[in-house]
């Protein structure tokens, strides 16, 4: 039996005594595209950054394409090199043209030639639609096309798994659509994805699978029709009405309103 792309068991993640996540359980297939939502402080954040190790567990086990990177003599580094993560900010090197952020990884990690590198990373601007812009600086993008190039940047490390941190959360509503545009090509094209997300009508189109997170656990899961279109759990009904209508502030704190006291970027 195949190895699920990503299986995590009995998540659980605090920062002193703040538990964050509270024992979290489910998998991803291979070509699966999983929509995680919930209200900020849920533990969305937290859970992505634990897959790649950016967070240490406190308990629980994560496993990538069949191998447990929790395990304490794991070569993280290698296993690493399975993920790509593009997160709120775009994180590019400013004083590096658009090539040289998506070459130096390749270079520096993968130990790729100059050649090869620029070939890789040529490809990957066109795949997401900013090839035209290789010679300029981050700084002369708008944020959709630095957050392009973030991207790319992922893509060109060849990952079988790609996280997605609220990738459209700092940018400006209308440049939102490239972005999604850009991640509905990944989806269509097979590749496995873990989308932490407020966006709902791409979560409702693309997701194979929706999960809602509250207060650190998993409160419902299951096909977008069902989770968006239908779901079943009052929170989840509260939450949705809140972020589909925000018109109507209705309870703010069952609504998960963003002063919840939690941590940041959780």
């Amino acid at each position: 039996m195949a190895a699920h792309a990503v299986e995590i068991r009995d998540l659980h993640k605090s920062f002193g005594p703040l538990e964050v996540l509270k024992g979290i359980d489910f998998t991803v297939e291979e070509g699966q595209v999983v929509c995680v939502i919930g209200p900020s402080g849920s533990g969305k954040s937290t859970l992505l950054r634990c897959v790649n190790l950016l967070e240490q567990p406190t308990r629980g086990k994560v496993t990538v394409g069949g191998v447990e990177i929790t395990d304490p003599d794991v070569d993280i580094d290698a296993a690493r090199r399975r993920l790509g993560m593009v997160f709120q900010s775009f994180n590019l090197f400013p004083h590096m043209s658009v090539l040289q952020n998506v070459m130096i990884a390749q270079r520096r990690v993968l130990r790729r030639g100059r050649e090869e590198a620029e070939r890789v990373a040529r490809a990957n601007l066109d795949k997401v639609g900013v090839g035209a812009k290789c010679d300029s600086y981050p700084p002369q993008l708008s944020g959709g096309q630095q957050q392009r190039v973030a991207i790319a940047r992922a893509l060109a490390m060849d990952p079988s798994l790609m996280l997605f941190d609220e990738p459209t959360s700092a940018l400006d509503p209308e440049l939102v659509g490239d972005v999604l545009s850009v991640m509905r090509d990944l989806a269509r094209d097979g590749m496995t994805m873990l989308v932490v997300t407020h966006e709902m009508s791409f979560a409702r189109e693309v997701a194979d699978r929706v999960v809602f997170m509250d207060g650190g656990v998993i409160v419902e899961e299951g096909p977008p029709d069902q989770v968006i279109g239908d779901p079943q759990h009052a929170r989840t009904r509260t939450f949705l009405k809140r972020v589909l209508d925000p018109t109507n502030a209705g309870d703010a704190s069952a609504a998960g309103d963003e002063g919840t006291g939690e941590i940041p970027a959780v």
